[in-house]
């Protein structure tokens, strides 16, 4: 399962040359030279990002080291226009942001399913010696080339798009709520990083109506400098309309362990802060009244939920806390 996720691809990218002009001049009978008739070359192809919602990763690309569009045609007699060449096409999941991979400029982000992105132009094609014609020259031996391709080193970064993110240290429980609130069937262990590739599942809710939770791979201190899965997995969590934090029942300060998670957040990207957060308290089927009383004097001023995935405890009320969070704002 791991290995078929690919979130990260550079690719060498070169769009079509443009087809040069004609030179050529009108033969018929009895007329020995006649007069300019060229046509123009033939536009080259462009390199295009195209959305496909059917793509959830950029494995298809893993083995793709160049995408290149084809040159325009030359240009012919009778002022006939040269063929354009095809395009490139690349297709990308949704969530997928295409870069410079020199300068890190961003070119395009796809969101939308058939969203069409030109990330290098095919050059235009030459004007044939037709265009060239004047009064004190009628037979011009001249037409223009084409113009030149376009290349560059072009990176694609896919950030899984999902209403609800789930952000928590490894082993606190999100793999296991994803499995019992969508059909997702991610691979659930009691060991750290389990979860090595975000994985999505699709929650069912009431009337009918559904919502998309990414379980992203567990978060550790020092994520944002690259430890652990680092920005791996950071990038993900950009692209989630509402984050819902797990810290386990167990945990020996939850409030401490959420301020740590959003730490390594606000580190990474403080524009993450603005998102609207829930804090669930996992696992808490092993709590009595009075220990969940006491953590929840604890959580005071912070919006939290207490629920058991195994027990199904208070999962209807983190469903229904999750939809108005990410309803209210759309």
């Amino acid at each position: 399962m791991n290995s078929n996720f690919v979130d990260y691809i550079k690719i060498y990218g070169r769009s079509g040359k443009g087809g040069a002009g004609s030179v050529h001049f009108r033969r018929e009978k009895y007329i020995e030279k006649g007069g300019p008739d060229g046509g123009d070359g033939g536009k080259g192809g462009d390199i295009i990002a195209v959305g496909n919602k059917n793509l959830w990763t950029l494995l298809h690309l893993r083995y793709t080291r160049h995408v290149r569009a084809e040159s325009g045609g030359k240009g012919g007699a009778s002022r006939s226009t040269g063929a354009d060449g095809a395009d490139g096409i690349v297709e990308v999941p949704l969530g997928t942001v295409v870069k410079d991979f020199v300068t890190g400029e961003i070119i395009c982000e796809v969101i939308e399913d058939g969203e069409r992105h030109v990330l290098l132009k095919g050059g235009r094609g030459g004007q044939g010696n037709d265009h060239f014609k004047t009064s004190t020259n009628q037979a011009p031996e001249y037409a223009q080339p084409g113009e030149p391709f376009e290349e560059k080193e072009l990176l694609f970064e896919l950030k899984v798009l999902a209403d609800v993110g789930l952000v928590g240290f490894p082993n606190a429980g999100k793999s296991t709520l994803l499995s019992v609130l969508s059909a997702a069937k991610p691979e659930i262990a009691d060991y750290p990083f389990t979860t090595l590739v975000p994985n999505l599942g699709i929650v069912s809710y009431r009337d009918n109506r559904s919502f998309a939770m990414a379980d992203i791979p567990g978060i550790i201190e020092g994520a944002h400098e690259g430890k652990g899965l680092g920005l791996r997995f950071l990038r993900h969590i950009e692209r989630n309309a509402v984050l819902l934090f797990l810290v386990p029942a167990s945990s020996d300060d939850v409030r401490k362990e959420y301020e740590i998670l959003l730490n390594e957040l606000r580190q990474f990207n403080p524009e993450l802060l603005d998102k609207e957060r829930l804090l669930a308290v996992s696992k808490s089927d092993m709590l009595d009244d009075e220990l969940e009383e006491m953590i929840s004097a604890e959580l005071k001023g912070l919006p939290h939920v207490f629920i058991s995935s195994v027990a199904q405890k208070g999962l209807e009320e983190l469903k229904d806390r999750l939809w108005d969070l990410f309803t209210e704002n759309k």
